[in-house]
This record gives structure tokens, C-alpha cells and sequence, in this order.
């Protein structure tokens, strides 16, 4: 006989079912019994419990730690850097780039290649980032987002700027000039 779920009794009943309360005892009683006989129900060995634990054991030992992000991260700017540490010189010249778009290193977030690798792409949006600028190669998936360099791209909440590494931006003057182009466009400066 086929279990029937409250809604489909409503339309085979038409009559109000009332429970007698010194026979719910024997109801819990012939439903748990008739749960052991099915095959539904099986009692898992310690083999089972065993090796479910050393699956959880393993998943959780891959999961990798969350995204570090250096820097304050208070609007939600986010910098991710080929480098895995930025020189004096290209330090300098993120600052400037900050300044001139009415930012500084507080408000925003810096995050290196290095930092991201074994990242996941949800691992990326977790951060919840308002604005990304990509400076350089990265291995993340991040790469898969329809991006060409130095146009802007708007998902979902997220805008997104690629641009080539700031060390290459530091020593050719047409990139400046082609990053604070679209600079000017990303933060609306006039």
C-alpha cells in the first residue's frame, strides 16, 4: 500500500479524524515497527560510520582557508596583483593611482596571485567585492569571467577592470595613459 502524504487524504477523507490519546503509544509503536521491517531502514555498520567519517575527515582537510586580504577593504575596492609582493616603485604608483581616483590604500583591499591559488571563484564572491581591478596574470578562475584588458565589465553588483601588471604599467607611459582612461570611467571622474 502506497504512503499517502496529509495533502492527498484531504481529498480521499471527507470526514474530521480524531485520535484518542491513550492510542498514540500503540500508533508510534506500529509505525516504528513497520519502518524496521522495510527495507527503507538499515542500521549501518561500524565499517560505514567509519569510513563516512574519513571522507568528512578529507573534505574538510581540503578545504582551503579563506582569501587574505591585505588592507582595510572599507569600500569594498578590491586590487588583485600579479606580483607577490609589490616593490617600492610599484607601490608608489598604486598610491598615486588611488589618490587620483579619490581613494587610498585604507579603502581598499589587495590581494596577490599567491593569495588566491586553490581559491574557488565562490571563495572570490564571498569577499563581496563592489569594484575588482586586476592587475596582471592570475591563476584563478576569476580568468573565466568574459573580460578583455582595459574595458569594464559589470556583473551582477561587481564591476570589473583587467588591466597588464603594475610593474609593466610602472615602466610603459601608454599604459598609464590607457589604465587612467578607464579609471576615470570606473570611479565616474569627469
Amino acid at each position: 500500500m502506497e504512503k499517502s502524504s496529509l495533502e492527498t487524504l484531504q481529498f480521499i477523507l471527507t470526514e474530521n479524524i480524531f485520535l484518542i490519546k491513550k492510542e498514540i503509544p500503540k500508533i508510534l509503536k506500529d509505525i516504528q515497527e513497520t519502518d524496521l521491517q522495510s527495507n527503507e531502514f538499515q542500521e549501518p555498520n561500524t565499517n560505514q560510520i567509519a569510513s563516512s567519517a574519513d571522507e568528512l575527515n578529507q573534505k574538510e582537510a581540503q578545504v582551503p582557508d579563506p582569501i587574505q586580504v591585505l588592507g582595510k577593504f572599507e569600500k569594498g575596492i578590491l586590487i588583485l596583483h600579479e606580483e607577490e609582493t609589490l616593490n617600492e616603485e610599484v607601490m608608489d604608483l598604486l598610491v598615486k593611482i588611488l589618490q587620483a581616483v579619490g581613494h587610498s590604500l585604507n579603502s581598499v583591499g589587495m590581494v596577490s596571485s599567491k593569495a588566491l591559488t586553490g581559491q574557488t571563484l565562490a571563495d572570490f564572491h564571498a569577499l563581496n567585492a563592489h569594484t575588482v581591478i586586476k592587475f596582471g596574470r592570475i591563476q584563478h578562475p576569476i580568468n573565466s569571467l568574459p573580460i578583455n584588458n582595459y574595458q569594464i565589465h559589470t556583473e551582477e553588483e561587481t564591476e570589473y577592470l583587467f588591466a597588464d601588471s603594475l610593474s609593466q604599467i610602472a615602466e610603459n607611459k601608454a599604459l598609464k595613459a590607457k589604465l587612467w582612461n578607464n579609471l576615470k570611467i570606473l570611479f565616474n571622474l569627469a
